[in-house]
This record gives C-alpha cells, structure tokens and sequence, in this order.
C-alpha cells in the first residue's frame, strides 16, 4: 500500500519519458505513482526498489519524491511562513509544493517569514495539511520505558498541570508542574528521562535524574550557594516553599532531603535563623 505523508520503500513498475511508476512490492495499490523524470537516477531498472517520500501535486495527484522533507505524517516541525493568503498560510516543508496551513488550523496570527511550531495531517479532503493544534496529531503508542532518555519540543504550557511535550517528534509527554524547575517557554526544545508509563500511553516525564542522583545535585547546588553567601544561607525547615524556589530554584522536600544529607556527612550545621557550612 502507498502511505500519504511518509517515507517508504517502493517498486519501479515502468519506466516513461517522463519518469518512472512505482507501486507498493507487497501490496500494490490499482495504479502506481509518478517518480519525475528529473529524480530518476540513470541505471535505475524495472524491480528496483527506493525510498521516497509520497505527496500530491497541485492537481491534486499522489506523487513520488527522493527530496527528503523537513515533516512527515504525524509529526512536528518548525516551519517558516512563505506566504498568507485568503485560504491559510502556506510553509516551506523542503519541497516544491509549499504545504498549506489553514486559517482553522492557527492557534494565532501567522506572518511571513516567520517560523511556527506545526504537526502535519491528512485533512477530510485526503490531502496534507499542517496545524498548531500539536497534540491533535502526536501519538499515544510510543516504545519507551521508564528511565529511557529522550528528546522533545515544549508546544503548551499550562502552570497549573506542567509544560506538554512532542516526544521525538512524535509522541505526547508530559513534565508535571512539580517537576518544571527553571524557565520555559514554548518551543524549547528539552532532554527529558521517562518517569512514568500512563495507562493511555502517554508519557510523564522528568528533567531531573533519580532520586539519589537528585539530593547529590542538590547538596552540591546548597554547599554552592553557601559558599557565594559567605558561607550561610536565611533557610531552613521553616522557610516556605516560595522562598526556597526563589533561592535555590528546588522544592522544599528536595532542600529538606539535600539538607539531611549534608548534615549526615557533616558538611553544614542548622541555626536559629538559616544553614551554616563547616569550614574543614
């Protein structure tokens, strides 16, 4: 079968003068799909298979390319704005014909030359098509475990539930509010760890290590932080979680855990008013 919207393997079935057919090796479709002449490699012979990606043409045709585009079927990009019209905005996606964003599909005015966040779909029409609705098109059926490490782009930020997250490209994520330490905004693109498995598919993740790896970074952030402050700092059990972030950007469990175990090791001792090192 020939997919719309990605890269696949598929048969030369006849050449022409003005390129060559290919079809599906497995499960050919009625009529195979135009390779322009101006892609066909010479040498290039009935059976041979390559991999090209398959788009329509302006009118409307499924047609074959070796160019390899900047999005495909189901995932994000960003792209930048060549033109708006009455009908959408249209991006340049690295082939001939520019892919279209339509007005319904914008989650803000777009302007020319600019460059967008944006999944890509197959509209009610059958035809390719971008959105900034990103988590309409990410999937739910990723093949990551926990404590497995990748990459995504930020494209929602909601204070109240956490910062949401195209996995690969792909995949929808998530970093829980309680883990969001430091500052983001839309469209950074973030390293994360899998924290979590959710019974839907998608994915909770953490920009922080495990746990013990956590309170190590953390008495080291504290021991820090002593040392630029001549060696206190105003915090302890009873400063409030706010005031804690503000200074050390970390919650008040992960200071208290960082503080027991520099206490432990004998590195700081508790005042009256706040935390002091030892110096050795």
């Amino acid at each position: 079968m020939i997919k719309l919207g990605e890269l696949q393997k598929l048969q030369v079935v006849k050449s022409t003068e003005i390129g060559v057919y290919l079809n599906s090796k497995d499960q050919p479709s009625r009529e195979g799909i135009l390779l322009p002449q101006n892609q066909v490699e010479e040498g290039l012979n009935i059976g041979d298979e390559l991999e090209v990606f398959v788009y329509k043409d302006s009118q409307d045709r499924m047609i074959a390319t070796t160019k390899k585009p900047k999005i495909h079927l189901g995932e994000v990009a960003f792209l930048k704005v060549v033109e708006v019209t009455k009908i959408g905005a249209f991006l340049d996606w690295g082939l001939e014909k520019d892919l279209l964003l339509p007005f319904k599909e914008q989650t803000k005015k777009v302007q020319q030359g600019r460059e967008y966040l944006v999944g890509m779909y197959i509209d009610k029409s059958d035809r390719l098509c971008a959105t900034m609705n990103i988590s309409k098109i990410l999937s739910s059926e990723s093949p990551y475990k926990v404590d497995d490490r990748v990459r995504g782009i930020i494209y929602s930020l909601n204070r109240d539930i956490g910062a949401f997250v195209a996995v690969e490209n792909k995949y929808q994520g998530l970093i829980p509010k309680n883990e969001l330490y430091g500052d983001f905004e839309k469209g950074d693109r973030i390293e994360a760890r899998v924290a979590k498995l959710k019974e839907d598919g998608k994915l909770d993740l953490s920009i922080r290590e495990r746990a013990y790896k956590h309170i190590e970074d953390d008495a080291q952030l504290i021991l820090n932080r002593l040392q630029m402050n001549r060696g206190f700092l105003q915090l302890n059990d009873d400063s409030s979680p706010q005031k804690i972030k503000e200074e050390l950007n970390i919650s008040k469990n992960a200071f208290k855990k960082a503080v027991g175990r520099l206490l432990k090791e004998g590195r700081i001792k508790i005042k009256n008013d706040g935390i002091e090192i030892i110096r050795k």
